[in-house]
């Protein structure tokens, strides 16, 4: 009753032009209630900017469009989709800055950090984790483990373990049956590099 009352009198004081200061309670409240309505804006910015599973035939012809992020797992003939999923198929691409781990024949990406298992992986930027396959390459800076019959990358931490391992710029070591690191001199800088080519073992620190 009380409370009608003081409605009823915020209403009349209004109503004849009088400023109505709200209480502490009121302020708190309408706060509470301008975070929540945030909160569910970003929320539902969210489920539009994302999705958490992706169907492809080719990247044109999937449940979601190309450019949509995927959060959860992937399944694909070809797929080509940012993400931070599983992704599961033949052809697997991600693109942007992704990761997670795509196992399939054939996976690309542009950044990645994750795992890449297949027959070949290929990254064109940046790439954290681990390449396993008959051919890995890596155009950008890599940082972990290149696993397979060949490896090439362009700037290699970590490392190459294959039948032929080759590097423009190597800090880290290659074990193979040919290992080439371009940034070595022959035995120059040894110990802290082995050569420009050595077979079996190389390194450069």
């Amino acid at each position: 009753m009380e409370w009608k009352i003081k409605v009823i009198s915020d209403q009349l004081m209004c109503y004849h032009g009088i400023e109505h200061k709200p209480s502490r309670m009121q302020t708190h409240i309408m706060k509470i209630v301008s975070a929540a309505a945030a909160t569910l804006a970003i929320s539902v910015a969210g489920l539009h900017a994302g999705t958490p599973i992706q169907l492809s035939l080719t990247p044109q012809i999937a449940l979601y469009p190309e450019d949509t992020e995927v959060h959860g797992l992937s399944l694909n003939i070809w797929g080509a989709n940012p993400q931070s999923s599983l992704h599961l198929g033949l052809v697997n691409g991600s693109s942007g800055n992704s990761s997670g781990l795509s196992y399939g024949l054939v996976n690309y990406a542009e950044s990645f950090t994750g795992v890449q298992f297949g027959w070949v992986n290929v990254s064109t930027g940046n790439f954290v984790g681990l390449q396993d396959g008959w051919v890995n390459i890596s155009q950008g800076a890599f940082k972990g483990l290149q696993y397979g019959v060949v490896n090439v990358s362009k700037d290699v931490t970590g490392l190459q373990l294959g039948v032929f391992n080759y590097a423009e710029k190597l800090s880290g070591i290659q074990i193979g049956v040919v290992n080439v690191a371009r940034n070595n001199t022959w035995f120059k800088d040894f110990p802290d590099q082995l050569a420009v080519g050595f077979p079996i073992l190389n390194w450069s620190f």
